[in-house]
C-alpha cells in the first residue's frame, strides 16, 4: 500500500498554522483587554480621591474577550467625572481618540484602615479589656469620629453604651474617667509635683478637659485626663 506522505505532511502542517493563528488570535486578543483593565486601573489610582493613610487596593473589572477592541493608531484615552472619582465604584470611559469606538469599564477602589473593633456584645457601664478586642481592616467610609488602632490604649476605658460584634470603637461610645469616678489629681509645677484625690464631674477620653472636684477642699478645677485613674493640672 502507497502512502502519500507529502499530503499528509501538507494536511498536518495546514493544521498546525490554522491552531498556531487562532491561538495567536486569542492571545493578542485578550493581551488588548487586560492591557485596557490595567491602564484603567493606573487611570484611578492617578487620579481618584485617595487618602493616603489608607491602605489602598484597585481593581478593574474583567472586560468581556468577546467584546470586539479595534486597534488604535495612537494610545487609548481613560476619563471619568469627578464625582465618579470619589466613589468607591469608578466608572471610567475608555476610547481611542482617532475613531468613534469607546466603551465604559468599572474600577473598585477600596481604601482601608487597621482600626480597634469590638469581639463580643457587652452592656453600658462594661470595662474593656484585652479579650473583647482585636483589630480588622475596615474600608474608611464606614469610620465616623475618633477611632483607636492599638488595644492597648483602650484596656481600662468604660462603656457608655451597648456594643455589638465588630462594632468600631470610637470616643463617643466610651468615657476613660466617667461622671462620679474617683480619681487622682496630679497638680505639676516647677520642680514639684502633687497628689490628691478627685471626683469627675464629667466624663472625659484621654487628652480631654473635664472638670473635677477636689475631695478635700471642694473646689474644682479644670484637668486632662491621662488615664482612667488619673488627672494632671498644671500650676
Amino acid at each position: 500500500m502507497q502512502i502519500n506522505i507529502s499530503n499528509s505532511l501538507s494536511t498536518t502542517t495546514g493544521i498546525g498554522l490554522t491552531l498556531f493563528f487562532t491561538l495567536f488570535a486569542s492571545f493578542s486578543k485578550a493581551s488588548v483587554h487586560q492591557s485596557i483593565q490595567h491602564q484603567a486601573e493606573l487611570y484611578v489610582q492617578q487620579n481618584a480621591i485617595i487618602d493616603n493613610s489608607a491602605d489602598l487596593t484597585i481593581k478593574a473589572a474583567k472586560i468581556d474577550e468577546r467584546i470586539h477592541i479595534p486597534q488604535c493608531q495612537t494610545p487609548f484615552a481613560f476619563e471619568a467625572s469627578q464625582s465618579s472619582l470619589k466613589q468607591s465604584n469608578v466608572s471610567v470611559k475608555v476610547t481611542c481618540p482617532n475613531s468613534s469606538w469607546y466603551l465604559f469599564t468599572s474600577v473598585q477602589v477600596q481604601q482601608t484602615k487597621p482600626v480597634v473593633v469590638m469581639s463580643e456584645t457587652m452592656s453600658p457601664g462594661s470595662l474593656l479589656s484585652e479579650q473583647n478586642l482585636y483589630i480588622a481592616d475596615i474600608p474608611i467610609n464606614r469610620l465616623r469620629g475618633s477611632t483607636y488602632t492599638n488595644p492597648d490604649h483602650l484596656i481600662g476605658a468604660r462603656l457608655k453604651r451597648r456594643v455589638r460584634p465588630g462594632q468600631i470603637i470610637n470616643n463617643a461610645m466610651l468615657c476613660f474617667v466617667c461622671k462620679g469616678d474617683k480619681v487622682t489629681i496630679m497638680a505639676q509645677t516647677k520642680g514639684l509635683q502633687l497628689k490628691v484625690s478627685g471626683i469627675a464631674q464629667q466624663d472625659g477620653n484621654l487628652g480631654d478637659t473635664i472638670r473635677v472636684q477636689n475631695a478635700q477642699s471642694k473646689k474644682t478645677v479644670s484637668a486632662t485626663v491621662s488615664s482612667t485613674s488619673e488627672v494632671s493640672i498644671h500650676i
